[in-house]
């Protein structure tokens, strides 16, 4: 299946960009990132898939082994992990390798910490041979969709934006403003780390 985003993209890196604007700081505010958000594709299955080997969903398809079975599920990244509800133990006998983070849908919540240890479980995880991740929380629209985002800046050196529209294209997403927030944060890092 190919796998190019319906929406025309220039890459950070690219030489049509002048110097000047290459090097200005973006002007992104969460209320045009949330706009952004609101446009597009607003549907989600249990699972989609954003990235090649990469799905992002919510709890049903977590706990629904024989589908997992199906797409070929090799790690588990579940953003909204409980020690009341779910765990490793569940997906014993089925070789997949699980990670849970106890993160709280909220926009005082700092995700923030996780974001690069996410991207480099989720890198991993593709770069297995046959490497299939579910990335998922309880719906699959905020907190799994955040640390995503913050995937495809890290691993993929996209901008906010570029992350947001190559998501939106399979999945619709909407992030709480304080994960909004921190990835407009992210994206400003990783910029400045690129100039150096």
């Amino acid at each position: 299946m190919a796998f190019i985003s319906r929406l025309s993209r220039r890459s950070s890196r690219s030489p049509s960009r002048s110097s000047s604007e290459a090097s200005s700081p973006p002007v992104l505010s969460v209320f045009e990132l949330e706009r952004l958000l609101y446009t597009g594709k607003t549907a989600c299955n249990h699972a989609d898939e954003v990235w090649p080997g990469l799905y992002l969903g919510d709890q049903d398809i977590a706990a629904d082994r024989r589908e997992l079975s199906r797409l070929g599920i090799t790690h588990i990244l579940n953003v909204s992990h409980s020690k009341w509800r779910g765990g490793p133990e569940y997906y014993e006998g089925m070789r997949i390798t699980y990670q849970g983070i106890e993160a709280q849908d909220s926009p005082t919540f700092d995700m923030s910490v996780h974001f690069y240890p996410a991207a480099d479980f989720i890198h991993k995880a593709l770069r297995e041979s046959g490497g299939r991740i579910l990335v998922h929380c309880a719906v699959g629209v905020s907190r799994s969709a955040t640390l995503v985002l913050a995937y495809l800046m890290i691993h993929h050196h996209m901008a906010l934006v570029e992350a947001i529209k190559t998501v939106k294209d399979h999945r619709g997403i909407i992030p709480n403003r304080g994960f909004l927030r921190q990835l407009v944060a992210l994206d400003n890092s990783l910029r400045l780390k690129r100039k150096m």
